[in-house]
């Protein structure tokens, strides 16, 4: 984490990329001390904490404990609001993606509640002995690296169990790296939909994408958002020019809320060429804007596969017509399929 002041983005034209460099603040980053809640702990009421009654997060069943999904910061430590110190410091537990990561926030809010690790290696085993400590009135946070837990990192099982097992589950809203990358693309801001990370590896990337597109063919049209690691940036925007096209408008947005804080919009291809020759650096949201309403996709898809089908078997069609277009195989050789069925029996 950077702990910066922050700034909005104007709206630049498109090819432009835009940089806030506020002076930073500063912050101790030294391990905080952690201990378990005594008998003696606690917790000071709520008009103590905040003006607001609804402040802190509801208690829950009489004698049953609270799971609660905490936001944290995803750069910048000022955006860590009072009700989320203040829910972490009255927990007996908190849950985190990395102990070390989180150190520093905790610290820099004076936190000294007992932390232990939460993730994808461990929750799944963990998650008996949690809900356990649950049922008898225990107070657990989540929190992740960055951002809202559960979106990118772990915390979905454990949350799932808790509602299974009728634990009162909450949360502290905050910061978010997709919404806001959203809010300074430039692109349409809803429909959207959010897909975490890609795949690492071309093909089954390109596989996936190849599904949305074949989605845009069937009627999707919404903002596509993902995050990406720095190293493969470029490959990740040279499949999406190439399967979704180049002109698709499109946006990088990096180290969001921190001192070098930057969003590149333009054509998804000339984005692709840019990050080519130069390097990213730092956390990466991408995020492609839906198709255009004159978007012939579906219309090509299906011309493709009838001229295809007046000479070939349906398999070979749909093989021919799926390394044309880019899409996965199955996708069109189940619209191949449909495509030979009309023709068979074109009153349907």
């Amino acid at each position: 984490m950077t702990d910066s002041s922050s700034s909005s983005l104007p709206f630049h034209a498109p090819h432009e990329a835009v940089s806030s460099r506020p002076a930073p603040s500063s912050h101790s980053g030294a391990d905080p001390a952690r201990h378990a809640p005594g008998p003696d702990d606690t917790v000071p009421p709520a008009e103590d904490l905040t003006e607001d009654e609804d402040a802190l997060a509801p208690a829950g069943h009489p004698g049953g404990g609270v799971l609660t999904l905490v936001s944290t910061p995803i750069g910048n430590l000022g955006d860590f609001s009072d009700r989320a110190a203040a829910t972490l410091a009255e927990a007996d537990l908190i849950l985190c993606e990395d102990t070390r990561t989180s150190a520093r926030l905790l610290t820099a809010r004076g936190i000294t509640t007992r932390t232990e690790p939460l993730h994808d290696h461990n929750e799944q085993h963990r998650i008996p002995a949690l809900i356990a400590q649950l049922e008898r009135g225990r107070r657990i946070a989540i929190i992740s690296d960055a951002g809202t837990p559960l979106l990118s990192d772990p915390g979905f099982r454990l949350a799932r169990a808790a509602i299974a097992a009728d634990i009162t589950l909450t949360a502290v809203p905050g910061p978010n790296a997709a919404i806001t990358a959203l809010t300074l693309s430039g692109l349409p801001p809803h429909p959207f939909m959010f897909s975490g990370f890609l795949p690492p590896r071309s093909a089954a990337r390109r596989e996936v994408l190849g599904r949305l597109r074949a989605a845009e063919q069937a009627g999707l049209s919404a903002t596509l958002i993902w995050h990406e690691a720095p190293h493969r940036l470029a490959e990740m925007l040279a499949d999406l020019a190439d399967i979704f096209g180049t002109d698709r408008p499109a946006a990088v947005a990096r180290e969001l809320t921190k001192r070098f804080e930057e969003v590149r919009r333009g054509p998804v291809g000339t984005l692709a060429a840019w990050y080519t020759d130069n390097r990213a650096r730092g956390e990466i949201t991408v995020l492609l804007g839906p198709p255009a309403e004159d978007d012939s996709g579906a219309d090509d898809l299906d011309d493709r596969l009838r001229a295809a089908l007046a000479t070939l078997s349906v398999k070979d069609a749909a093989s021919l017509v799926a390394g044309a277009i880019n899409l996965p195989r199955r996708t069109v050789y189940a619209r191949a399929l449909e495509l030979a069925r009309q023709t068979d029996d074109p009153h349907r």
